[in-house]
């Protein structure tokens, strides 16, 4: 059986943000001598500037968009404090921690460097550094210049526009035209509660899920639906393509009561290849869906077209119904616990030799 799991509240979703960060100016340093009683020659005692505070991204649990981002552009880390007397060194800046959700890709502003890619909870990356602290006037004594009055300042900081870019990690997609039933398969396997009306584009953000199936679980993601030209802009466009990239398996659901069903797999498959990225070379399991408002001629009509499409047996299913649809969770289940264990062996150490 298959049961609930996980809900993505669409209305506050955002994968997209561009932001302003800035690590912090190192403090100067002092020019200072010592001046006590009774101690002759003191000499200098100018202490060292603190350093800028740091620009950190930091990979944490419990989010799953990049809303915080839309209402505050700009993170500047503080300036490092000054030197002062009696060799004190000036404290650190305070950093600042930009914190994002699982599977965020920090790209430069071309928005096609990727600078880092943050994909498991606590990953933790240093983006900028903070300015070094400049010398204080103690640092510049030597042995013919016993009483120097000079002082570095302190370091500026960095500064750069950066993009963040979420893709749902999720191990299964949803894919296929508007209408096509992807946000009635996902309300009907997984906890998530996705808009459901009989007219098309009514997904308009992702959407996430977990299904259980023999006691089992992997993450389904729905993305709105494409129509020709989607990688023109035509309609939503592709942009949201981008959340089953990191998908190990995708379903394509073929609306049924669609005029050609092998038309309207085409159609999907040459947006999915115009998009690249190696979409079109995932595994792939095809379905004509809504099968309970097909009478048995059209059902085997549409299924013959689509298999001569597909160039593969499609499963029948149903959401409404439940008709094919633990078939289909399982076809889904093999395909990713199968690319599952491809990882962990390509991942696992050889054994042999080494340094």
């Amino acid at each position: 059986m298959w049961a609930v799991g996980l809900y993505l509240e669409p209305m506050k979703f955002l994968d997209q943000a561009k932001v302003y960060v800035r690590s912090g100016d190192g403090g100067a340093g002092c020019v200072s001598f010592r001046r006590e009683k009774f101690i002759e020659f003191g000499g200098p005692d100018g202490g060292d500037g603190g350093r800028g505070g740091d620009v950190w991204i930091e990979c944490v649990d419990g989010l799953n968009t990049l809303i915080d981002y839309r209402y505050q552009q700009h993170f500047k880390a503080k300036k490092g404090d000054h030197g002062r007397g009696a060799r004190c060194t000036g404290a650190k800046g305070a950093d600042v921690v930009l914190k994002v959700p699982a599977g965020t890709q920090i790209l430069d502003e071309d928005e096609e460097t990727i600078l880092a890619d943050m994909t498991e909870v606590g990953q933790r990356i240093k983006l900028l550094e903070g300015g070094n602290g400049g010398f204080g006037n103690a640092q510049f004594k030597t042995s013919t210049n016993q009483a120097p009055r000079r002082a570095n300042p302190g370091l500026e900081g960095q500064e750069r526009w950066i993009w963040l870019r979420l893709k749902l990690i999720a191990d299964a997609g949803l894919v296929g035209l508007p209408n096509a039933g992807k946000s009635t398969f996902l309300a009907a396997t997984t906890a998530a509660k996705p808009k459901i009306a009989d007219y098309p584009f009514t997904t308009l953000h992702p959407g996430l899920g977990v299904v259980r199936v023999d006691g089992r679980e992997f993450v389904l993601a729905d993305i709105p639906g494409l129509i020709e030209g989607a990688h023109e802009g035509i309609g939503i466009g592709d942009r949201f393509l981008g959340h089953v990239e990191r998908c190990r398996a995708l379903l394509h659901l073929v609306d049924g009561t669609s005029e050609h069903a092998g038309k309207a797999y085409k159609t999907v498959r040459a947006e999915l290849a115009a998009y690249g990225h190696g979409l079109d070379e995932k595994p792939e399991i095809v379905a004509l869906s809504k099968v309970d408002a097909l009478s048995p001629e059209l059902l085997k009509q549409q299924k013959e077209r689509l298999q001569r499409a597909a160039k593969k047996k499609p499963l029948l299913l149903s959401a409404t119904s439940g008709q094919g649809v633990p078939e289909a969770l399982r076809a889904l289940l093999e395909v990713v616990e199968e690319a599952r264990g491809v990882e962990k062996e390509e991942a696992a150490p050889r054994d042999g030799w080494r340094p």
